[in-house]
């Protein structure tokens, strides 16, 4: 049933590969128009986000604990008017972010690695996956603005591949189609 019916509207799957295609394409011409808009799209979310939980919080009656919603409201909406009057501040935020996780996470996974050496075999694997992690944190940490448009391009490629293979998928059932019929 669920073929016949994806089947039947295989163009919605062809329109969905041709906007994603055009959207990776838009996204590599124009990565840091790309990049800025993402961060708009935060700032809506954060700020669409708060303002529902504050409301939540506001009228929940017997939800618990309300205070815990105001808060996440608050900075939520802090979050959100933050992205839209520092949009900047707000990648470079991300970015930091990224890699300075990255940093934790690789020393954790070298120092759990170095504790368990005795009770686990081939602890060089995680010890390998820790110091990955811990260069790729300091490679962000060195240059953000690469790693910001790193992260467009990875997001046009991820477009372009989807597209790709939606408008296959969209072809392969619209000959399942013409079999049907």
């Amino acid at each position: 049933m669920m073929l016949h019916l994806l089947a039947k509207n295989w163009w919605l799957l062809m329109l969905r590969g041709v906007a994603a295609i055009l959207f990776g394409i838009l996204a590599f011409a124009w990565p840091g128009l790309t990049l800025y808009v993402l961060v708009i799209f935060y700032g809506a979310y954060a700020l669409a986000d708060g303002v529902f939980a504050l409301t939540a919080a506001i009228v929940g009656g017997g939800m618990a604990p309300r205070w815990w919603l105001a808060i996440v409201g608050l900075l939520g909406i802090g979050a959100g008017l933050g992205t839209f009057f520092y949009p900047g501040v707000t990648i470079f935020v991300l970015v930091y972010l990224i890699g300075g996780w990255s940093i934790a996470r690789g020393l954790m996974e070298i120092v759990g690695a170095i504790q368990l050496r005795k009770e686990i075999e081939n602890e060089w694997m995680l010890i390998l996956s820790g110091l990955l992690s811990l260069l790729f944190g300091i490679l962000v940490l060195a240059s953000p603005g690469s790693a910001a448009m790193a992260l467009v391009w990875v997001l046009g490629i991820y477009a372009v591949v989807f597209g790709l293979l939606m408008i296959t998928l969209s072809l392969k059932l619209k000959k399942h189609r013409a079999a049907m019929a």
